[in-house]
């Protein structure tokens, strides 16, 4: 199993600061006050934004504006599995939307029948996307070759393609990566 990220809990709320602390320690998070890997956001503000930090934010938001500033923006009613997804894909350097949110770079939201990819795919797609081998991807990853592969197969059967540049065109026109 991959180790918890540490996570700064932002909420107006005491209710759901509990609510969300809980379900992170569920997905094998742990809260903390300083040195985060990823912030968690969930002002209860329509056109609330995220403190300053130095470390990617996810902004617990039903409705997102143009131009929203945080690596993630889910709606609050998102997961333990949506949410862990996302953070683990924010802190590896992934920008995650969800359908209907809106960016200032012009991200379109993702199909409602797009595929759900673990973190790790996603991450390997998106290294794929900027012209990575296998070879370069697992050693920016950290990971061997075969497990590289064996990501890519999973890719292609989950995005029903038969190359890595259909794969990409696939997750960039379905929303599941952006380059």
């Amino acid at each position: 199993m991959t180790a918890g990220l540490r996570i700064l809990l932002r909420t107006d709320d005491p209710v759901r600061q509990q609510g969300l602390e809980a379900m992170l320690q569920a997905v094998g998070h742990t809260v903390v006050d300083d040195t985060p890997d990823v912030v968690v956001c969930d002002i209860d503000h329509d056109t609330a934004t995220p403190p300053e930090a130095e470390a990617p934010v996810v902004a617990l938001n039903d409705h997102p504006h143009p131009g929203e500033p945080s690596a993630g923006v889910l709606p609050r009613t998102v997961s333990a599995t949506q949410l862990d997804a996302a953070l683990r894909a924010v802190a590896a350097g992934l920008l995650v939307r969800w359908p209907g949110a809106a960016s200032a770079e012009g991200f379109r939201p993702a199909r409602e029948d797009a595929p759900l990819l673990t973190p790790r795919e996603a991450e390997i797609l998106a290294l794929v996307g900027q012209g990575m081998s296998n070879k370069e991807a697992a050693r920016a990853l950290g990971i061997s070759v075969h497990t590289v592969k064996f990501h890519l197969e999973a890719l292609f059967t989950k995005l029903d393609a038969t190359s890595r540049a259909e794969a990409v065109a696939k997750g960039l026109r379905g929303g599941v990566i952006e380059l």
